[in-house]
């Protein structure tokens, strides 16, 4: 088949321990899933069912790159989360089933123009401007649930120029990993490539240029990123 133009090759991420990469084909994200960061967002930290918005799979850039400060924001946020990978098909998932669906997990960093997600948010418009933009979701090489199992905690942190700004656990996940799954695949059916940022937690907050991130996730990985001076 010929086609008007040459087809990019598919965004994809390293596994580690492979030579074989892994193809994205959405990315979706959980909206406020730890308490502390709903409240520092100025929301109740109840448990409600989780929210879900997305960002384009381009958006995924290597560990350790260089980006440009995004376009028109004058506010960048680092987001520092725990990131699931869907190695197996599925729709209305139960949580017991939930983790036969999942190939791995990364760190990833979800970047967020934040003055132009409130603005969107307060005039009840779509977050996409503010969230699936270029560049806006960093991620360290897959580790496999075959090699490591299924985290359900771990420290996860952030730096920013070797300054700590988030510090938690996973184990403080309002919607734990299968919780998160079940839910999300009732909403749409889940395919091999899919990748969950799961929620960061507190202390999110803005980047400049010349700032070097680097965030982890105990029994996880790590993910290093510097955006161009």
């Amino acid at each position: 088949m010929e086609y008007v133009f040459p087809v990019p090759s598919p965004p994809s991420v390293a596994v580690v321990g492979a030579d074989v990469r892994f193809p994205v084909h959405r990315i979706y994200c959980v909206g406020r899933n730890y308490g502390e960061h709903a409240r520092e967002m100025g929301f109740d930290a109840a448990r409600e069912d989780p929210f879900f918005f997305a960002k384009p799979a381009d958006a995924v850039v290597a560990s350790g790159s260089t980006i440009p400060y995004a376009a028109a924001t004058r506010n960048l946020h680092h987001e520092i989360e725990l990131v699931v990978a869907i190695g197996r098909a599925g729709a209305n998932i139960t949580p017991e089933t939930a983790l036969e669906h999942v190939y791995g997990y990364a760190v990833g960093i979800d970047l967020t123009r934040r003055d132009l997600q409130l603005a969107a948010r307060d005039k009840g418009r779509p977050w996409d401007t503010g969230k699936g933009f270029d560049d806006s979701a960093p991620i360290g090489a897959i580790v496999r649930a075959a090699d490591k199992g299924h985290p359900s905690r771990g420290a996860i942190w952030l730096r920013v120029n070797g300054e700590t700004k988030q510090s938690s656990d996973i184990a403080e996940l309002i919607w734990p990993v299968p919780d998160i799954v079940a839910h999300l695949s009732k909403l749409f059916t889940l395919q091999p490539g899919d990748l969950i940022y799961t929620g960061t937690p507190a202390g999110v907050g803005p980047v400049v240029a010349g700032d070097r991130i680097e965030g982890g996730i105990e029994g996880v990985g790590e993910v290093r990123l510097l955006i161009a001076p």
